[in-house]
């Protein structure tokens, strides 16, 4: 007698980059289905046999793990669902190595094996692990390849003074992938310049522009979903006057190139903003930095979740400040483990804290995440030097833009006998990497 044979479980994942003709009768995804198909019917006599489910990721990228059907496959291989993943070429599956190893290792793990259609190898065997990591690198050149192509056409087409793509700059719609001057908004901005020239003040100012009800630019996406433009205030109001846009001019990598798009400030209204911009920023620092000692006024909390105040007293002529549970302060506190904290040492240690989260992998994804959602094609290296470039920053910074940095992103200060707990505010990080790519592209300019 033969000894039975052991069935398999077969699953086809396949992949395409672009979403281009997927609704068509038969498609990429089906010839690759197809073909997988056609190989497990060739192994039958081995026991394989295709899974009912079908792993389809139409219009993903191999560059990232993020893809519907490859995260329900991973789900099912877990789950030991499947013991054979057949795909028509290997980079269907990734086209980066360091994701590759992670998803083989994890097929190993669970007893999963891994056929390529076209290139006729499985990972059971030495030889065709090797053949394996030999073709993703290849995979891998060819990506990185097409990317820098991508950034030199951007550039080049930056150089050329053309509309790229992202939120249109308030004044200005988009046509055809040019910028044309929104006439109704184009009267706003020019006034905004005008005010900021007379009043000398963008606190005043955006006082005055959220009064009279005045918004961010309103827009529709490429995928047809509405933008509603917020308030008017300092930030915003900060980046539409350091825009070079405005006159006319499309910046790139800190450079400035004449634009295919009209002016809407003349030369002369935006050197009068720029030096009052230069002029009052050291002024306006001075002014404010006895104003706001307190770096986390409102943000510091005992054990037991007792609100902590600042505090100061003199001895000898000197100031000493401090942070103060309130039940302290009433005189209730024999139970509080923690009744008074020196005001620099913590302002100092959460600040610390924060230049450091900020270097890390986790929040560095989740700010480019989050600015993703409001400025889809926003690069990903823009994003992550901004926030690695912010840290060295932090010392130059006047006490006021440092309390109002802290404020931004720091939610709660939870203070204990040994040690402290920093809680960041998720939104925070979205708005301080606008503002830090805004600032970095003012700089550059």
């Amino acid at each position: 007698m033969k000894p039975p044979v052991r069935k398999l479980r077969c699953a086809v994942y396949t992949r395409v980059s672009t979403d281009e003709r997927l609704d068509q009768e038969f498609n990429s995804l089906d010839a690759q289905r197809e073909a997988g198909q056609a190989y497990i019917d060739s192994q039958k006599h081995e026991g394989w046999l295709k899974v009912p489910d079908r792993y389809d990721d139409g219009g993903f990228s191999g560059g990232s793990l993020q893809r519907p059907a490859l995260q329900r496959l991973l789900r099912d291989v877990e789950a030991g669902r499947i013991d054979v993943i057949v795909v028509y070429k290997v980079d269907r599956l990734s086209r980066s190595l360091t994701d590759f190893a992670r998803i083989v290792e994890l097929f190993e793990r669970h007893g999963v094996s891994f056929v390529s259609v076209t290139q006729a190898f499985n990972t059971t065997s030495s030889m065709g692990r090797l053949t394996l990591n030999i073709l993703l690198s290849f995979a891998q050149f060819e990506r990185e390849v097409i990317g820098e192509r991508i950034r030199d056409k951007f550039a080049a087409s930056r150089a050329r003074g053309m509309w790229m793509g992202g939120l249109p700059p308030l004044g200005y719609d988009v046509r055809e992938r040019k910028l044309v001057v929104n006439e109704a908004e184009a009267e706003l901005v020019r006034t905004i310049f005008s005010r900021f020239v007379r009043l000398g003040s963008a606190t005043e100012l955006a006082r005055e522009l959220r009064r009279q009800g005045h918004t961010t630019k309103s827009w529709v996406t490429q995928d047809g979903r509405q933008r509603t433009g917020k308030l008017l205030d300092k930030g915003a109001l900060y980046k539409i006057l350091r825009n070079r846009v405005y006159l006319g001019e499309e910046v790139h990598k800190g450079g400035s190139h004449p634009g295919e798009h009209q002016a809407i400030v003349d030369t002369e209204t935006w050197e009068k903003v720029h030096a009052i911009l230069e002029g009052n920023a050291r002024h306006r620092g001075n002014l404010t930095r006895a104003q706001t000692p307190a770096l986390l006024r409102g943000l510091v909390f005992a054990p037991g979740g007792r609100a902590m105040t600042p505090s100061h007293t003199r001895k000898a002529g000197k100031l000493y400040r401090y942070y103060v549970a309130t039940d302290a302060i009433r005189g209730s506190s024999e139970d509080c483990p923690v009744r008074s904290v020196p005001a620099a040492e913590i302002e100092d240690a959460v600040a610390a804290q924060v230049r450091h989260l900020l270097q890390t992998p986790e929040v560095i994804a989740r700010g480019w995440a989050a600015a993703r959602q409001e400025e889809p094609r926003l690069p990903e290296r823009e994003v992550v030097n901004a926030i690695t470039a912010f840290a060295p920053l932090w010392e130059e910074l006047f006490p006021a833009e440092q309390a109002r940095i802290l404020r931004l992103l720091v939610e709660r200060v939870d203070v204990a006998p040994d040690g402290i707990r920093v809680r960041l505010r998720a939104e925070g990080l979205h708005t301080l990497v606008e503002q830090l790519t805004a600032s970095g592209k003012a700089r550059a300019a």
